[in-house]
């Protein structure tokens, strides 16, 4: 990007004397609804009308840039402010990061544009006093940038943390499973942008290939997934006649992945009991003849109703619905893509590592073991449950299964055969991806069948 669109510096509010553009605006804004609770992708996709396309990729950019660098922002701002971060108020603390971010880090912003524009921000939302200690801390920082270090730690996982910008807690638990260096390498590919994949629907991946690169996509192989189409660089996808055509949706190959895993036979009758978005419903009708897609969330099934007419796959029937108490009658197939921590998104989620707590664990396995157990009773004798997670923590993978498998002597993990999915994502018969040692999402699947009575 160059110019002033790729400053964020597109649309001007001229307030008390200053202008701040309303890409800054916005993510100000984004960072407010983070801090109340918010999720940054429905709030992101809410407050991203207000931009064109060229803005909102510089806005995204730059919050989701800045929570995944937020740790060492924090460290080179706490040394620079008297008396440290903590006494400060939570917006301005974000006020300050965002403006960091783009002076140390986003290379598109001039060091000029990114002091000034915070300190106008910070003087319309915090007042004078605000605007002069942003001001004196930026000023600070773009005069010592060359000289920049991290504070020196001694603990070595204090020591990960803190450069990779991951909460301690997560970072221990990942050492203590598979060692420093491999965690190292796990905290990298979270701090890295996810590439765009694409699904061919109702077309052939090689007729998708064809009309993306005339439209002028650049295109690659997607890891894991060999019909599945890995874009080389950013591209508006609502733009492009194929979007509009419904002749593809997006999923990284991890949710794929899952899907394979399951390996639902032909002609089956599967429900997917938590089903939003709805990528993992589409390709369990490429082999189903029916798939009932469950989501509690009216306004999530409302969205998967979007994406099924665009898509025109009538095989796929929407309906809201409590996963822990699924109103359906027995089925050949149940997919429960169960609520969990997302561990293994957080290259695609960075807000999650901030928000996610320990004590969520036992919650959120709580939940899932109530799904699980309701999941059980529409699967007919002889059918098939497959239970998943985005996450990679033990709690909410082996330990619900096996958990399962001691309380219910009527059933048993039946991995798929040979060949359905690369032998690099089986552990046990189970499905287990690692976004460090696989390239894409986390992501975690046991295939259960119910004996026959």
């Amino acid at each position: 990007m160059s110019g002033s669109r790729a400053q964020g510096t597109h649309v001007l509010h001229e307030v008390g004397g200053g202008a701040v553009t309303e890409s800054r605006r916005v993510a100000a804004d984004l960072c407010a609804d983070l801090r109340q609770g918010e999720l940054l992708d429905p709030a992101f996709e809410r407050r991203a009308p207000r931009l064109d396309a060229r803005d909102r990729r510089w806005t995204q950019e730059l919050v989701y840039g800045m929570l995944r660098r937020r740790s060492i922002i924090d460290a080179h701002l706490d040394g620079r402010v008297r008396g440290g971060l903590a006494r400060l108020d939570p917006d301005l603390i974000d006020l300050l990061r965002l403006g960091v971010d783009q002076l140390l880090y986003m290379g598109s912003v001039p060091a000029y544009a990114a002091i000034a524009q915070t300190v106008e921000l910070a003087k319309q939302r915090h007042g004078l006093g605000a605007s002069k200690l942003a001001n004196a801390v930026l000023r600070r920082l773009e005069r010592e940038r060359d000289a920049l270090s991290l504070p020196h730690v001694l603990d070595p996982v204090d020591a990960l943390a803190l450069r990779h910008s991951h909460p301690r807690w997560l970072v221990a638990r990942w050492v203590a499973r598979w060692g420093a260096r491999e965690t190292e390498h796990l905290l990298d590919c979270n701090n890295s942008e996810p590439a765009t994949v694409l699904r061919p629907f109702g077309i052939v991946s090689e007729q998708l290939e064809a009309t993306l690169e005339s439209a002028g996509v650049r295109i690659e192989d997607a890891p894991l997934v060999s019909d599945s189409i890995q874009l080389a660089s950013n591209v508006s996808l609502v733009e492009l006649g194929a979007f509009r055509k419904g002749l593809f949706f997006v999923q990284d190959p991890a949710s794929t992945l899952v899907v394979r895993y399951a390996n639902v036979p032909p002609g089956s009758v599967v429900a997917d009991l938590c089903a939003s978005p709805g990528g993992k419903a589409l390709e369990l009708s490429r082999d189903a003849d029916h798939v009932i897609a469950m989501d509690r969330s009216e306004a999530r099934v409302e969205r998967l109703i979007a994406n099924l007419k665009r898509l025109e796959a009538p095989s796929v029937i929407p309906v809201v619905g409590d996963a822990r108490h699924p109103a359906i009658g027995p089925v050949d197939a149940v997919l429960v893509d169960a609520p969990c921590t997302g561990t293994g998104t957080f290259r695609r989620h960075p807000d999650a590592r901030w928000r996610l707590k320990i004590s969520d664990l036992a919650i959120t396995a709580a939940m899932q073991r109530n799904i699980l157990s309701a999941a059980a009773t529409v699967v007919r004798p002889g059918g098939l449950l497959i239970y998943g997670t985005c996450s990679l923590e033990p709690e909410e993978n082996d330990a619900q299964v096996e958990r399962f498998l001691a309380e219910n002597p009527d059933w048993r993990l039946e991995p798929p055969a040979d060949g359905v999915v690369p032998a690099s994502v089986l552990d046990a018969g189970r499905l287990r991806v690692l976004p460090h040692r696989h390239g894409v999402d986390g992501a975690f699947a046991a295939r259960l069948r119910r004996v026959a009575g």
